[in-house]
């Protein structure tokens, strides 16, 4: 039991790791790069424990190949699922592009992965079904896309361009202009230097004519 838990666990663990890695990948490629091995490290690995380890019926030697690449290819196109349909409001323009896109390669992994008899059902009416599916989901999450970007590009009234109006520091032609009730004093004389006016009275009081 224990062994069939940790097998469960790491399926859903890898494929959740490589979901978030997958879509967040262009806001750090290396650091998202290495989350994405990790996830398919650990998918693998659930892979192995449940169909190698714990199955009393091992597959082929010739099986195994295709095994695991269908087990990644599987890993893979979930994550594009889950994260393109988790994250599409915040990246719309790429969950648009990776839920379609995961949908049919999630599909053809899984025929791949767990019924390899039934391969003619990908191009058969399954499969056909699927790819109709994809192209509907593309063209309309593409559309919806389109909007998200419209809204959050500025448009609609959501400019913030607009230009502040001009305080009262600044007239017309753009030139620092100052307050009627701020203008500046009359001069005056320079403190220390005599008003000509009251030096000539006391030219006069002071000459030989006064008494």
């Amino acid at each position: 039991m224990l062994g069939n838990y940790l097998g469960y666990a790491a399926t859903f663990v890898g494929a959740g790791l490589i979901s978030g890695a997958i879509v967040h990948h262009p806001l750090d490629p290396a650091r998202y790069t290495v989350i994405a091995v990790i996830g398919a490290v650990v998918f693998l690995c659930a892979t192995v424990l449940s169909e190698f380890v714990l199955t009393k019926q091992r597959p082929k030697a010739s099986r195994v190949v295709g095994l695991v690449a269908a087990s990644l290819a599987l890993s893979f196109g979930i994550g594009m699922l889950s994260g393109g349909l988790q994250h599409f409001e915040d990246f719309p323009e790429r969950g648009a592009m990776l839920i379609p896109f995961g949908l049919t390669l999630s599909f053809i992994a899984y025929v791949l992965r767990h019924e390899p008899a039934r391969w003619r059902s990908i191009v058969g009416p399954a499969g056909a079904l699927v790819v109709v599916t994809a192209v509907l989901a593309f063209v309309g999450l593409r559309g919806i896309a389109d909007g998200l970007a419209g809204e959050s590009g500025g448009g609609g009234g959501h400019s913030h361009g607009e230009e502040a109006p001009a305080g009262p520091e600044e007239d017309e032609a753009g030139h620092d202009a100052q307050p009627e009730d701020q203008a500046p004093a009359p001069e005056s004389s320079p403190v220390g230097e005599p008003d000509p006016a009251k030096t000539e009275d006391a030219g006069h009081a002071d000459d030989g004519h006064s008494h």
